[in-house]
């Protein structure tokens, strides 16, 4: 559960910023738009309104993984425009 959590910190914090600014970037990469509206779909879709325990283990586990693995892939030009951008949450 522990890692879980520590999980979703992540995603929560810098993964969703970072995202959300990438959308918005002149440059984005083209993939990206069509990637979070799979991954949006893929979270809210039927299956987890018929079996509670899959949906639970898709937005708590897969999602973020899913996230995460974006951001990964981001061009660097987007990643730099992000740190000069001063929006990147110092750890302390």
């Amino acid at each position: 559960m522990k890692r879980i959590v520590a999980l979703w910190r992540v995603v929560a914090g810098q993964d969703l910023r970072l995202l959300w600014f990438a959308l918005r970037h002149e440059n984005r990469p083209v993939w990206l738009l069509p990637g979070l509206a799979g991954l949006a779909l893929f979270a809210v879709e039927p299956l987890n309104f018929a079996l509670p325990v899959v949906g639970a283990v898709d937005e708590l586990v897969l999602v973020p993984l899913v996230l995460h693995g974006m951001v990964k892939m981001l061009p660097a030009h987007v990643l730099d425009g992000f740190a000069r951008s001063g929006r990147v949450r110092r750890r302390g």
